[in-house]
């Protein structure tokens, strides 16, 4: 085959990729104002759902980012939950003092310097990824426990645990659009609504945090996969005695990611300490830096999948959070029988049929408690989150391909 005729099937299959997810989320939007219309849950699809779910997933997606860019590079960050414990410290101790700005630039810092620990331990002394990770987490939290306690215990609206009354980060509603979206979702018309519900939530009381967060993918994503500095650093993740061939400094490219890592992670929790809530508290990630890591994985460590994940993860965070979550968590499991029934027919036809029919058992069990059930009980609401983490990742864990060279110790001038 030609290298004409090559490009030319290149840019089909892409075209091909493109159309068929376009197609598959018009479908996914179809089924969930289906669901919407025939539980009667309206609450599924509202903008002030979609607006929690969007608070819940910034942290969430900063987190992932955050993981993406270190592992694009070979290095394992499992310390991204204790590097946004430093960045909620760094945004509550910085905004208190100088401002909002000085608070999401404090906790990129923090988060930054937990990141150069990692970096130090794993690319200079070559210790373990997994073992540096969950010492970044420990020392991150027992640090941060230290740092309120001693920095905020005086301070009018702190405590040992806690610090409140500082700036946070402005926000802003789109004019018109935001109005307009929101007549549109209060018809509750099939379709329509539960898009200008989306609109409307993304369009209404939009923080500048918020913003950068999804600018940041963009930028993530250029970077990486657009430019010759993106190039190398991905060499390192995937092949690093090759790229020290061709030149390249790999432990600077190895340092440099996981720095940016940790600065991600502390904007997540700069995130959380600012636009999430208001107030600091010690402790306050509960896990996300965590979940964060696991959008990574399911978005087999592309911006885009990121994204999605965080979306997803964010949405049962943030409904959780609501009032009356258990009637939306119950009308969602209704949601998720049928996607996991769709899903479950095409691995099938793919000739995957062990995974098939378990997907398909798992199908058939939430339809059952859905059918079964007239609410999901509150406490459960709160585990959706992890819940629907763990099962994400056992669904999908076989199509994912991490970076050859992903946790694997590299010396310069060694067989690896």
């Amino acid at each position: 085959m030609s290298t004409q005729q090559s490009v030319s099937a290149e840019v089909v299959r892409a075209r091909t990729f493109r159309y068929t997810w376009w197609l598959a989320a018009l479908a996914v939007i179809v089924v969930i104002s289906t669901v919407r219309l025939y539980t009667g849950t309206d609450r599924i699809t509202a903008p002030g759902t979609l607006r929690a779910a969007i608070i819940g997933a910034c942290p969430i997606l900063l987190a992932g980012l955050g993981g993406l860019w270190a592992e694009r590079a070979g290095i394992v960050n499992i310390g991204l939950e204790g590097q946004m414990l430093l960045g909620t410290w760094g945004a509550a101790f910085f905004a208190y003092h100088y401002g909002p700005l000085a608070g999401v630039l404090g906790a990129a810092l923090m988060g930054l310097i937990g990141g150069l620990l990692h970096a130090i331990a794993t690319v200079s002394f070559g210790v373990d990824h997994i073992i540096s990770g969950v010492a970044i987490n420990i020392v991150g939290l027992g640090a941060v426990g230290f740092l309120a306690k001693t920095t905020f215990d005086d301070l009018d609206g702190g405590g040992p645990r806690n610090l409140s009354g500082y700036s946070t980060p402005p926000e802003f509603t789109v004019p018109l659009i935001a109005d307009g979206a929101r007549s549109l979702a209060d018809k509750h018309w099939f379709v329509i609504s539960d898009v200008a519900g989306a609109v409307a939530g993304v369009t209404t009381r939009l923080s500048v945090l918020t913003v950068l967060a999804f600018v940041l993918v963009a930028v993530t994503a250029w970077v990486l996969w657009r430019t010759s500095f993106g190039l190398r650093l991905r060499s390192c993740g995937e092949n690093p005695q090759a790229a020290e061939t061709l030149g390249i400094n790999v432990y600077r490219y190895k340092y440099v990611a996981v720095l940016i890592s940790g600065a991600f992670a502390g904007l997540g929790g700069a995130y959380l300490a600012m636009v999430a809530s208001s107030s600091f508290t010690v402790g306050q990630t509960g896990g996300r830096g965590y979940i964060g890591l696991a959008t990574m994985i399911f978005g087999n460590w592309r911006p885009s999948g990121v994204l999605t994940g965080a979306l997803m993860f964010g949405y049962t965070d943030g409904v959780s959070l609501l009032s009356n979550s258990g009637a939306i968590v119950h009308a969602l499991l209704l949601l998720v029988a049928i996607l996991l029934a769709v899903f479950a027919v095409l691995k099938v036809r793919g000739g995957e049929r062990v995974t098939g029919f378990v997907i398909a058992g798992i199908s058939v069990g939430a339809f059952v408690w859905y059918f079964l059930s007239e609410t999901v009980d509150a406490s459960f609401t709160g585990m959706t989150p992890y819940v629907v983490t763990l099962f994400v990742l056992a669904v999908f864990s076989q199509r994912l391909r991490m970076p050859a060279a992903d946790g694997k110790p590299y010396r310069r001038g060694g067989a690896g």
